[in-house]
């Protein structure tokens, strides 16, 4: 196996070396705190587990009331141990647990697997022991897995540091897989499913409360293990941000494909009262977009998660995938197509010229994608190999999923279907080859010994092989590129009218229309006339955020005396609306037209930090949600495939004889704010720039209003 880099730095921090886990994942001795002698309780179970599955270390039962434990010799106390151990299981309860993990960081122990419950997850008083009991393993240097976790096991060495009943039903079969998870009985479950599936593990590590080691040291120990090739991780939520994408990234720059459960809704609170871009991103649009950009696939089912492993076992990961079908039936080619292109997963048709080649092979065949050989096949084998063939070799598809339902299992089909069908895979190890056939395990375990990944339904295969396509793009992928410098940014005491927000933003390079200030109706005359009509005029007022709610705002005013009309209006408006509100006079902005309308936001995430949004305005954001995010900072680079990743992109590049607009300048706002963001600090809850004018190509991008929310506190 080919070695993988010797480091663990990426742009996002530090993930954890291998060596300073490999005493919690790879131990040579292993000490049992609370041992039992009954294999069925608690503290027994990981004895039985490692002394029955072929465990090569050394195990110190601890038990001052038994001399012999299982068959072991059993100590009395940790200091009475002969050796110091590389980990020790705790298995006492959380009143006993503080002194143990003292007494073994004394001892230089250098890892810990918590069972104890009753911590964080009971409230204060329990988080506070659980605090107490993290600064004593730090003290001595001592890695905590826990508490209140079901534990670990590695498959490759035998060693079970896990009290699940699940190895009741069976071991795992050896293999490339990595679980991480949370939840220590559903990271069970998806072993016991994995197993049951014939699915080979590496290893599966639970995490519990995360005092200490969390989810993302655990695929950043897997990114870096040669024996774990797929990363399947179950998370509730996501405790350190850092060490989590860091993560991401090293399994990404290894070829280490990751697919993840991340079940629950992430609530944004009262910010989503004041942020538009806040109530847009309150689901886990966020999650979604951060995963994406590491290339990490969202499962949606614990079975799609398992085919998703499962498929990505073979290590062909198609960049640019494309989907090409072979079958014998019209109906199932119908079900696949329609399949991916609910999920994006191109299946373009085949070449004229080799559409004609397959008609003058079989006239009533349908060879355009799905390309259907009929049940002729079934009396000419070879016309099988050669659709496949024409479909590698011309169609250019990167995968390729063959349906030949309960034929292919049939005896007196399935070996002359397997000649023609393993020829061409040998001839092609860089394409995915899927079959769905209907076979007894035997067959299918002879179809997935040929190179072939088995799917009984169609429809799931189809999601397995775009994923493929996804871990493709996302190695394929280049570094992403630095953000521009940017100094540190000043922010004001409290959440600033418009006109100061616009100020605050022109500082950092984010253009706005021509406007003004005005204090009374004369001044706002003058600086319509300075503008030139016709303008908007808008409330001014750092109380007053969301002004159209209020009719605050008025369209094309053409004159003097539509201007003083207009100003004595949005007085006695925000004076009905807004009675406490401070009222700064009104704003006097030069009339937009001709460009897209656009909205950029920040928002806040309480977990990945300051988030960039991007969509059209209208009833694309209102209604339809067409929108994308990025977390802080990107270039102009990554704005600029931030915005054309859009549904609405085409309205932009100059759709049905509209000039494109000037999406570089686009893109250099989106940037430029993104910077902003992140220079700002945490007292930034969020930016709305609503609408953003995208004028034609060359003329640039200007944001016709702008808020900044300002945080009350630094929380």
């Amino acid at each position: 196996m080919t070695p993988l880099p010797d480091s663990s730095t990426t742009p996002q921090g530090q993930v954890l070396p291998m060596e300073t886990l490999s005493a919690l994942l790879d131990p040579r001795t292993v000490a049992v705190i609370g041992a039992s002698g009954d294999a069925s309780r608690i503290g027994g179970r990981p004895i039985d587990y490692m002394t029955q599955l072929g465990y090569q270390g050394r195990i110190l039962p601890v038990n001052p009331k038994h001399k012999v434990v299982q068959g072991l010799e059993a100590y009395q106390s940790i200091g009475a141990l002969p050796e110091t151990p590389d980990v020790a299981i705790i298995a006492v309860p959380a009143s006993a647990a503080a002194q143990a993990v003292e007494e073994l960081g004394a001892r230089g122990t250098k890892a810990a697997i918590m069972f104890s419950a009753g911590f964080a997850e009971m409230g204060d008083d329990g988080a506070a022991a659980q605090e107490a009991i993290l600064a004593s393993a730090h003290r001595h240097g001592m890695r905590l897995l826990g508490p209140n976790c079901l534990g670990l096991f590695n498959a490759r060495t035998g060693f079970y540091g896990t009290f699940t009943t699940s190895l009741e039903r069976g071991s795992p079969v050896p293999g490339p897989i990595g679980i991480a998870s949370q939840s220590g009985a559903y990271g069970m479950h998806l072993f016991g499913l994995a197993r049951d599936h014939g699915l080979g593990l590496s290893c599966v590590v639970t995490t519990g409360n995360e005092a200490d080691l969390n989810i993302g040291h655990m695929i950043g120990w897997m990114a870096q293990d040669p024996g774990t090739e797929v990363i399947a991780a179950y998370a509730e939520g996501i405790r350190d941000a850092e060490s989590f994408l860091a993560a991401l990234e090293l399994a990404r720059r290894n070829r280490k494909p990751v697919v993840m459960m991340k079940v629950g809704r992430s609530a944004v609170g009262s910010a989503a009262a004041r942020s538009h871009t806040a109530s847009i991103a309150g689901d886990d649009a966020v999650t979604d977009a951060v995963l994406a950009e590491y290339g990490v696939v969202r499962a949606r089912t614990t079975e799609e998660m398992l085919d998703i492993a499962r498929l990505a076992t073979r290590r062909v990961y198609p960049a640019g995938n494309s989907l090409g079908v072979l079958t014998i039936s019209g109906g199932a080619g119908v079900l696949i197509s329609d399949a991916a292109e609910a999920i994006g997963l191109p299946m373009p048709e085949m070449p004229q010229a080799a559409q004609d080649e397959l008609r003058a092979a079989l006239p009533f065949c349908a060879p355009q994608n799905p390309v259907d050989c009929t049940a002729q096949a079934l009396n000419d084998f070879s016309l099988i190999g050669r659709f496949a063939k024409s479909l590698v070799e011309d169609g250019g598809y990167g995968s390729i999923l063959a349906f030949f339902t309960h034929a292919g299992g049939a005896a007196s089909v399935a070996p002359k279907l397997r000649e023609q069908m393993r020829g061409v895979r040998e001839a092609h190890p860089d394409r995915l080859f899927v079959l769905s056939v209907l076979a007894d395990p035997p067959l299918v375990e002879q179809f997935e010994a040929d190179g072939f990944t088995v799917f009984e339904d169609p429809s799931r295969a189809v999601a397995a092989i775009h994923a493929m396509g996804r871990f493709g793009d996302a190695f394929a992928a280049p570094p992403r590129e630095a953000p521009p410098a940017g100094g540190a940014v000043a922010l004001p005491a409290s959440t600033p009218s418009e006109a100061e927000a616009k100020r605050i933003l022109a500082e950092a390079g984010i253009e706005a229309a021509p406007e003004r200030a005005c204090a009374d109706a004369e001044a706002a005359v003058a600086a319509a006339e300075a503008i030139g009509f016709p303008v908007v005029m808008k409330i001014l007022s750092p109380d007053i955020l969301h002004k159209s709610e209020i009719g605050g705002v008025l369209l094309n005013v053409a004159d003097a005396a539509a201007v003083r009309e207009g100003f004595s209006l949005l007085m006695e408006r925000a004076a009905k609306a807004a009675p406490q509100a401070r009222i700064e006079g009104a704003l006097v902005a030069k009339q937009l037209s001709g460009g897209v309308e656009c909205i950029l936001g920040v928002h806040r995430d309480p977990v990945f930090g300051p988030v960039a949004m991007f969509g059209l305005g209208g009833i694309f954001v209102e209604i339809l949600k067409d929108v994308s995010f990025r977390r802080c900072p990107f270039g102009e680079a990554e704005a600029e495939r931030m915005i054309l990743s859009i549904k609405g992109a085409p309205l932009l590049q100059g759709a049905r004889g509209r000039p494109p607009a000037d999406i570089p300048a686009l893109a250099r706002m989106l940037s430029r704010l993104s910077l902003f963001a992140h220079q700002a600090g945490p007292r930034l809850s969020g930016i709305d720039l609503n609408p953003v004018f995208a004028m034609p190509a060359g003329q640039g991008a200007f944001a016709a209003d702008a808020v900044i929310d300002i945080a009350e506190n630094d929380a």
